[in-house]
């Protein structure tokens, strides 16, 4: 069974940054996906970025806001956000997700393709 410990957010000024960290433990393959998504309040679930995770270096999918670097430590199986510049509009819950498992080239960052889902992490953006 995949976990997920979900960690790094919280209440940031505008302009500023934060990191978000996945621990990922249980997956029993080796090619798998893992992303990065958002719900604000009243929205639905929307992708932010994702990483392909294989027999072959990472693959990411880098997120439509530049601000935003997805990054994995393999030794730790920790997937990170690296979010900069942060705005008002960035605050939401963010989840952790894996798609195990995942043979394509490029993950995607569909929720409907995830079925493993970490509890979420607020992050709050606000002056």
């Amino acid at each position: 069974q995949v976990q997920f410990v979900e960690s790094g957010g919280g209440l940031v000024q505008p302009g500023g940054s934060l990191r978000l960290s996945c621990d990922v433990t249980g997956v029993a393959e080796q090619f798998y996906a893992v992303g990065w998504f958002r719900q604000a309040p009243g929205k639905e679930r929307q992708g932010v970025s994702c990483i392909t995770i294989s027999d072959n270096p990472d693959r990411k999918k880098d997120s439509n806001e530049a601000r935003f670097t997805i990054s994995r430590d393999n030794v730790k199986n920790t997937v990170y956000l690296q979010m900069n510049n942060l705005k008002p509009e960035d605050s939401g819950v963010y989840y952790c997700a894996a798609e195990v498992p995942f043979y394509g080239y490029m993950c995607y960052v569909d929720p409907e393709r995830y079925d493993s889902w970490g509890q979420g992490i607020q992050v709050t953006v606000s002056a």
